[in-house]
């Protein structure tokens, strides 16, 4: 059972560093790595939408950056697509 534990130890830390250095690959050095798991995980929620539900009302910006407007005076009841992200 010993010999078990360790090798489960051993794997879990491996996974645990392999997961460390991709994620501060992705966010470009391990502080912002830390910096971006301390944000997330207490802002982290399950939410009570389900298929099918109406989206909620949110007060969006547009493109130009300065006019604000708000989701439903965009949809007019047809189905509406956000994209969050960068294209460049």
């Amino acid at each position: 059972m010993n010999r078990w534990l360790f090798w489960t130890t051993v794997s879990v830390g491996v996974f645990l560093v392999i997961a460390f250095v991709g994620l501060s690959f992705m966010a470009g050095g391990p502080k912002d790595a830390i910096e971006m798991v301390r944000f997330a995980l207490p802002h982290m929620h399950v939410g009570t939408l389900k298929a099918g539900d109406t989206a909620p009302d949110v007060r969006l910006v547009a493109l130009d950056g300065k006019t604000r407007f708000h989701l439903h005076e965009r949809t007019s009841g047809r189905p509406l697509v956000l994209i969050f992200g960068s294209f460049t």
